[in-house]
């Protein structure tokens, strides 16, 4: 039996953070209090019923494989940027606040990913990478779908015109012109032609733009501010009974 594929992604409403913060924050490293952090990823954990692996997200392209039910309390994992898994009943988050949130599964082999990425994580090469991972795992790329989650649009997200073109170079069609008319970058368009090209053809997005939706955490908008997660897991598989 093939697992059923999962995926949530959270906004800020419920949670215990304050301030900046408030008010679901998921994050450790934004200076929240770390009590109230731990309190909304046990309600994750509670809520999803499965544990969640979190990641100490660096802006790079190392990929983590996760091969068991981890420990509870288990720290982030560290200098990591994304996620893959095969074992039922094992959540894996990556973190965002402007970010593209990235969640990957093979439904027909049962493997699923999880990857951050920002601009500098995007032009590197993460997708590729975590593409790579879950075909090591068994996953076909013919039969990977994927979500590209809430994220700053195109429209807002303005760079250096230089900065726009060094981008666009490494992840082509992400580029574009803000509603200013001015440089800017839309992450989901080049990551969408990027998986294209490595032959995802099922390619799915959240619409919503992080700084014009204000339930959800936007760091161009608010800095300092928290993050959102957005989660995938493979239901955990029925007890066999003898």
């Amino acid at each position: 039996m093939t697992p059923r594929v999962r995926r949530v992604v959270t906004t800020r409403a419920g949670g215990r953070s304050t301030g900046r913060f408030a008010r679901f924050n998921l994050s450790t490293g934004v200076d929240d209090d770390p009590a109230a952090v731990a309190a909304n990823r046990a309600r994750v954990a509670r809520e999803l019923g499965v544990p969640v692996v979190y990641l100490q997200q660096v802006h790079g392209t190392r990929v983590e494989t996760v091969d068991a039910v981890p420990a509870a309390g288990a720290p982030d994992v560290p200098d990591t940027d994304a996620v893959v898994t095969a074992v039922p009943g094992v959540g894996i988050a990556v973190l965002a606040a402007d970010c593209v949130p990235v969640l990957l599964a093979d439904p027909r082999a049962g493997i699923v990913g999880a990857a951050h990425a920002g601009r500098v994580g995007a032009a590197a090469g993460v997708l590729p990478a975590v593409v790579e991972a879950m075909v090591a795992l068994g996953a076909r790329v013919g039969d990977v779908e994927v979500l590209l989650g809430p994220a700053v649009c195109g429209g807002c997200y303005e760079v250096p015109a230089a900065m726009a073109a060094e981008v666009d170079a490494a992840l082509p069609g992400s580029a574009v012109r803000t509603r200013t008319g001015t440089a800017g970058l839309d992450l989901r368009a080049g990551l969408h032609h990027q998986l294209t090209a490595l032959g995802v053809a099922r390619i799915g997005g959240d619409p919503r733009c992080t700084m014009e939706t204000r339930d959800l955490f936007s760091h161009r908008r608010d800095a300092p501010t928290g993050r959102q997660a957005a989660i995938t897991w493979l239901d955990p598989l029925p007890s066999v009974r003898s």
